[in-house]
């Protein structure tokens, strides 16, 4: 097998974040996983899935922060395998209350916690994982996510990655309920006209015609959409040349229900238009209050 067959994914990330869910995932749709792996077992782990052939084609491995010492070796050992294997990070994140609450319902201790809090353990945790999340390749935050929707975000994501290079997610979001940390791009359309002051609009959403024609119909909406995508087009080269596979592009107004859902729906229509890149949109805060 050619190292350009081989594929490998690499699964770290918080404790709590869904890093068990994921690996469940992955296995459904075929890739072959191996759990809490020393990252000093990647390398052996590679050249067993080379021996195997086309029978091991996609390999993940789960590794965290239960490996301890070993963990501090993984930059470094995931940068010597990239010169020979296609090798992706995957970091999945979540909110300091969402990892509480989860470690709260199934009344387990922080790997870190020792003899503190649960906040102690995952603020040690966030120090150490740091320089890992920087560089991972796809980023996913977790919080607001149940086992299903997660499973269904990998799936979503790694089922049908053969059909294009770039797998982009448009997403539009409130600004009032936190920029979304899994974004590789964030833009701002509050510098448009709301349509929540227009009465005969304020109930519908980016999603309804009325809204969309609305929104778009401004010239300054138009004059955005024309260099934004300009800069995405660099961008998205930029990403394939440096074998970037995934990309978040977030756009945010007030509350997530106007502007940024038309902006954002037109924004993928208009990628969709690019070869070798597959889009879909996605509205964070549609269903909030």
């Amino acid at each position: 097998m050619s190292d350009s067959e081989q594929e490998m994914l690499i699964v770290t990330g918080m404790s709590g974040a869904g890093r068990s869910t994921v690996a469940n995932a992955l296995e459904d749709i075929g890739w072959y996983v191996v759990d809490n792996l020393p990252p000093q077992m990647l390398r052996p782990l590679v050249e067993l899935a080379e021996r195997a052939g086309a029978s091991l084609p996609r390999i993940a491995a789960v590794v965290d922060i239960r490996g301890r010492g070993f963990f501090s070796e993984l930059q470094e050992i995931v940068q010597a395998l990239r010169a020979g294997v296609n090798v992706r990070v995957m970091f999945l994140d979540a909110t300091d209350a969402a990892l509480v609450r989860r470690f709260e319902s199934v009344r387990r201790p922080h790997p870190l916690q020792a003899n503190g809090t649960l906040l102690d353990g995952i603020g040690a945790e966030r120090v150490r994982m740091a320089e890992m999340r920087a560089a991972s390749d796809i980023l996913i935050d977790t919080s607001d996510l149940n086992i299903h929707q997660l499973a269904a975000r990998i799936t979503d994501t790694f089922a049908e990655l053969e059909r294009a290079g770039l797998r982009v997610t448009v997403q539009s979001f409130g600004f009032k309920y936190g920029i979304p940390t899994d974004a590789d791009l964030v833009a701002d359309a509050r510098f448009l006209p709301n349509p929540f002051w227009n009465p005969e609009l304020r109930a519908l959403t980016g999603e309804n015609s009325e809204v969309a024609t609305f929104v778009l119909a401004q010239r300054s909406a138009q004059e955005f959409l024309d260099a934004y995508l300009g800069v995405l087009h660099t961008v998205f080269a930029g990403y394939l040349r440096e074998n970037k596979r995934h990309a978040t592009v977030a756009i945010g107004c007030t509350g997530g229900k106007h502007r940024s859902v038309a902006l954002a729906n037109e924004i993928a229509t208009r990628l969709r238009d690019i070869p070798n890149i597959a889009v879909n949109a996605k509205h964070r805060d549609l269903g909030r209050e």
